[in-house]
């Protein structure tokens, strides 16, 4: 079924029913930011999955059959946790009182 202009003409006779003309504005600039919202994350989804599928195969011409795995374990680094030897990562800050 294609939408027609009466349909349209109608649903909006409907909305100002029901919502008034006052509030018109305040849902519209609403539903616009969300919508803004909406495809700004529907994008940078789309740009993690291109990242994973480059970090997974980066030449995909080239493929070998067999699948790659991607390691997520954890450092130490990572945890702030310290090194034979007494060096700490950098990105920790130093505990007082040391």
């Amino acid at each position: 079924m294609k939408l027609q202009a009466w349909h349209a003409i109608v649903l909006l006779v409907v909305i100002l029913l029901v919502f008034g003309a006052s509030r018109l504005p305040d849902i519209t600039r609403n539903v616009g930011r969300s919508m803004k919202i909406f495809k700004e994350e529907v994008k940078d989804l789309r740009d993690d999955t291109d990242t994973v599928k480059d970090a997974v195969n980066p030449n995909p011409e080239i493929s070998s059959g067999t699948e790659t795995t991607v390691n997520t374990t954890t450092t130490d680094a990572q945890h702030g946790v310290t090194r034979p030897g007494g060096s700490t990562p950098h990105d920790v800050p130093p505990t007082p009182g040391r």
